[in-house]
C-alpha cells in the first residue's frame, strides 16, 4: 500500500450494531454491507461468532456469511474462542480476527477467560492450517473500564508472549475510547520498535471526543489501516459507556482533505449513514452526514 493510501475497514455490521437495541434483520444487514461496498468499502468486518444469547445482534452469523455478495470485498469476522474461530472458518470468510484482552478483569468479562488463556487459544488458532487469514486484536490496549490504565510495559509483555505465533496483522483496539494522541504515538512506536515489519491496524472509539485526533496521530505514526463505522455507531456490550466508533465518512473526509486517498466516496457513505440512522431509529454520532462536505462532493 502506498503511504498516501489509507485503508478504512468498515465495521458497522459488527462492532457498529452489536450493542444496538434495535435488531437489524438479515436483509437489512446485507443492505448495509452492499451500501458500504458501493461507497468504497473493500474490507468489511461483517459479524462475530459469539454466543447469541449474550450478543443477540450477531445471532445470524452463518446466515449472513452465506448471503454475502462474494467477490465484492474482503470479509472478516471476530472470534473470541476456538469455537468461534471454527465457525468463521466453516462460514468461508476471508479473515478472522481473534481477540486477546490486555486486562485480566475485562478478559474475564468479555471472554470468560484469563489473558493467559486467551494467548494460549490464539497460539492454537494462529498456528492452525485453516484456510483463512488470521489477525490478532489486542483489546483494551489503551485502558480498561475496570482496571484503568494499562502500562506500555504490560502491553509489550503480553504481546511478547502472544506473538510467538505471528498474525497476518495486529489490531490495537482502544475499546473504551480512553487514548490520547500521545498514547497512540507511544504504543504504536513501541510495537514498531519491537516488531518493525508487523502490519498494524487501529480500532478507535470516539467515546471522549479524541477518536479523530487519535486517528491522525496514527497516520503520523505510520499506521495505514483503521477501523471505522458508518455514522459512528458502535459500542461494546461488556464495556460500560464504550460508545461509538469513529465515523467512516468523517474519517474519509478528514483524510481526503489532508491529501490521502481512501477509495471511499464520502457522499455515498453519508447516504448509507443516513439510511442506517433510519433503521436504528435514533440519531447517530456522525457529523459529516449532518454538516455536508466542504467543498461539496469531495472525494479521493
Amino acid at each position: 500500500m502506498s503511504k498516501n493510501n489509507i485503508e478504512i475497514v468498515e465495521v458497522s455490521p459488527r462492532d457498529g450494531i452489536q450493542n444496538e437495541k434495535t435488531l437489524l434483520n438479515l436483509d437489512a444487514k446485507i443492505s448495509l454491507i452492499t451500501q458500504a461496498i458501493a461507497a468504497g468499502a473493500a474490507r468489511i468486518e461483517v459479524t462475530s461468532f459469539v454466543n447469541p444469547h449474550k450478543v443477540p445482534q450477531m445471532a445470524d452469523a452463518e446466515a449472513l456469511a452465506a448471503a454475502l455478495p462474494r467477490g465484492k470485498a474482503r470479509y472478516n469476522g471476530l472470534a473470541l474462542n476456538r469455537r468461534g474461530f471454527d465457525r468463521a472458518v466453516a462460514a468461508g470468510l476471508d479473515e478472522v480476527n481473534f481477540a486477546v484482552v490486555l486486562s485480566e478483569t475485562f478478559s474475564a468479562r468479555n471472554q470468560g477467560m484469563s489473558t493467559d488463556e486467551g494467548i494460549a487459544l490464539w497460539h492454537g488458532v494462529g498456528s492452525s492450517d485453516a484456510p483463512i487469514a488470521k489477525g490478532l486484536t489486542l483489546a483494551a490496549a489503551f485502558g480498561c473500564p475496570f482496571e484503568g490504565e494499562m502500562p506500555v510495559a504490560r502491553m509489550i509483555e503480553v504481546l511478547e508472549r502472544a506473538l510467538t505465533v505471528m498474525p497476518a496483522e495486529l489490531t490495537l483496539a482502544d475499546t473504551i475510547g480512553a487514548a490520547s494522541p500521545a498514547d497512540i504515538a507511544e504504543r504504536v512506536g513501541a510495537v514498531r520498535a519491537r516488531w518493525p515489519d508487523l502490519p498494524i491496524r487501529l480500532h478507535l472509539h470516539n467515546t471522549r471526543n479524541t477518536g479523530f485526533a487519535n486517528a491522525w496521530a496514527g497516520v503520523q505514526a505510520g499506521v495505514r489501516s483503521f477501523d471505522a463505522s458508518l455514522g459512528g455507531v458502535g459500542g461494546c456490550p461488556f464495556a460500560p459507556r464504550a460508545t461509538g466508533n469513529i465515523a467512516t465518512e468523517d474519517l474519509a473526509w478528514m483524510l481526503h482533505r489532508a491529501g490521502y486517498a481512501t477509495g471511499w466516496d464520502v457522499d455515498k457513505a453519508c447516504k448509507a449513514a443516513d439510511w442506517l440512522e433510519e433503521q436504528l431509529g435514533h440519531l447517530v454520532p456522525g457529523m459529516l452526514m449532518k454538516a455536508g462536505t466542504f467543498p461539496p462532493a469531495l472525494r479521493a
